[in-house]
Order: C-alpha cells, then sequence, then structure tokens
C-alpha cells in the first residue's frame, strides 16, 4: 500500500518517544499530591494541563468522526475549572481518557479504507491529515509544558 510509511510514521508520532516524550513516560510515577499543584500562580497543575490535552484530543476526534459534534467554547471549554480536590477517580479518568482517544485517533490513522488527505464530509475543507496532525502537535507541545511543570514541583527524574 503507498500509504503505509505515512501511517506508520503518524502512528508513531501519536505514540511519541522520538522527538518527544511519551504520554506513558510523561505521567509516569506523578506524585498523587502534586497532580493539582501549581508551580507558580500563572502555570496550570499538570492536572489542568493533562485534562486540556484530552479535552483537545476529543474534540479533535469527535469532529473528525461525527457531523452532530459541537466543539466546547474557547478557551473556557477546553480547560477544565478549578479544583481544589482532585480525586483518584478524576485522575483516573483523565488519563483512561486520553489513552482511549488516542487510540481512537490511532486506529483512524490505521483504517486504509479511508483516503487520510481526503476532506472530512463536514470539515470546511479540513483532511483527515490535518486534525490528526494537529492533535499530534497539540500533544506533543502540552505534555512537554507537563514534563517542565514536574521539574519545577521536583517531580521529574531523567
Amino acid at each position: 500500500m503507498k500509504d503505509a510509511v505515512l501511517r506508520k510514521e503518524l502512528r508513531e508520532l501519536l505514540q511519541g518517544g522520538q522527538a518527544h516524550v511519551t504520554p506513558e513516560r510523561a505521567l509516569a510515577e506523578i506524585k498523587p499530591e502534586l497532580r493539582n499543584v501549581r508551580p507558580a500562580p500563572d502555570l496550570p497543575s499538570v492536572w489542568e494541563v493533562l485534562e486540556h490535552i484530552r479535552l483537545a484530543q476529543e474534540d479533535i476526534l469527535r469532529y473528525t468522526r461525527d457531523a452532530s459534534w459541537k466543539s466546547p467554547d474557547w478557551p473556557d471549554g477546553y480547560w477544565p475549572g478549578s479544583t481544589e480536590k482532585l480525586t483518584e477517580e478524576m485522575w483516573s479518568a483523565s488519563v483512561s481518557g486520553f489513552f482511549a482517544d488516542l487510540n481512537a485517533v490511532i486506529d483512524l490513522v490505521q483504517d486504509t479504507s479511508r483516503d487520510l488527505t481526503d476532506q472530512i464530509p463536514h470539515g470546511e475543507g479540513r483532511t483527515y491529515l490535518r486534525e490528526i496532525l494537529l492533535g499530534a502537535d497539540h500533544n506533543a507541545y502540552h505534555f512537554g509544558q507537563l514534563v517542565q511543570i514536574r521539574k519545577l514541583l521536583g517531580n521529574w527524574s531523567r
């Protein structure tokens, strides 16, 4: 198949680990008591960044697959509301939601019945490839930010 290389490269880009930290590594061994701590008043917490990544990825995925999907309001709908108490259930839901949607994006990439350069029927001229790259770029940027926050909190080791 002519586009097998493209699909492989996109999958690897989404999974990270080459030029970018993998999501698994970025989220590994975060001390629960630091998940919702802001390292400075104008910086988000690890959880806020993770939830932002999850919300944006969900929007990109749903927009790509569902003509009836309504994107959240920008920017408030793409960031979690502040919470004083982050529960284990909230954290777990964010982590599992992120990985479920990431796997769904990877499934979209691997679906050889779909030409990734085709325009999304309801996508206002956007292509599947554009949305996949948008999601990969957004995830890589914010997982890098998440690592920097962990460093500021003293919760990162190489």
